[in-house]
């Protein structure tokens, strides 16, 4: 089976684009999408009748903030059941988490908060990250858990072009974020599978746009396959598909036996 990540900057957008071609060649059985920046029924219109993309179900979570934010599922098998959100009303507002339960394993697929220009959202964003953590943990306690998506940090200095310019200057790399990661990881009981799998490769999933910054490969690995440890043994192989355009961002896919 195959799982992919991708945050699309624009369902509507990136369906002008080459998207229908990208998802066929990532042959992915289930892909989490992020930043749709679009209301349920706006996503469900902009894939309606895509080339390639009849055998994918549509599942979407969108913001009570039109245009903002906004998360979905694609998937080709039936899910248990599909649910929004962690539970938390204060931080469920903005269609950041959306949750298929499989037969073997639960999905979940999540936009992580930015902490913004001036770090003036980084006190929401810690509130997050531990009651991400402590919903992924419940989860994980019924069933094994794959998490993908945009969190939205560089967990290690390898994880980005230009560590020690932006490190506690830049959102997405904070002392403050690093370690919200690394508690869902080592406290949660979850794996960084990517960085598992390739511990010394230098490559990244989201470059600016100004710059050049693609052209010249000057990145920040934000996007991520992270899964429950007892998983391991079942997990493939696990790849950034950095030529993948479209996006500010790249897909990144897990391939694994279910």
């Amino acid at each position: 089976m195959r799982l992919a990540t991708w945050n699309v900057n624009g369902i509507r957008a990136i369906v002008k684009k080459n998207f229908t071609e990208a998802i066929q060649e990532l042959a992915a059985d289930v892909i989490g999408i992020q930043e749709t920046k679009a209301q349920d029924e706006q996503v469900r219109e902009a894939l309606f009748g895509l080339e390639g993309l009849e055998e994918y179900k549509v599942f979407s979570s969108s913001a009570v903030k039109k245009g903002y934010s906004g998360t979905a599922i694609l998937t080709k098998l039936t899910p248990l059941k599909v649910t929004a959100g962690i539970g938390v009303a204060e931080l469920d507002s903005e269609g950041r988490v959306l949750h298929a339960e499989f037969e073997g394993f639960h999905f979940v697929t999540v936009y992580t908060p930015n902490s913004s220009s001036g770090l003036k959202r980084l006190p929401f964003r810690k509130q997050w990250d531990q009651a991400f953590k402590a919903y992924l943990m419940a989860l994980d306690a019924t069933k094994p858990v794959i998490c993908c998506g945009d969190l939205n940090v560089a967990h290690q200095p390898i994880d980005l072009a230009r560590p020690d310019a932006n490190y506690n200057k830049t959102p997405g790399y904070t002392q403050d974020e690093i370690d919200g990661l690394t508690d869902i990881l080592n406290g949660g009981g979850f794996h960084d599978v990517w960085r598992e799998m390739h511990p010394d490769e230098v490559a990244y999933s989201w470059w600016s746009y100004r710059g050049g910054a693609r052209e010249k490969n000057v990145g920040w690995r934000l996007d991520y396959m992270i899964a429950s440890h007892r998983l391991k043994p079942v997990l493939d192989s696990s790849q950034i598909h950095r030529f993948v355009e479209g996006s500010d961002h790249c897909p990144v896919t897990l391939d694994f036996q279910p």
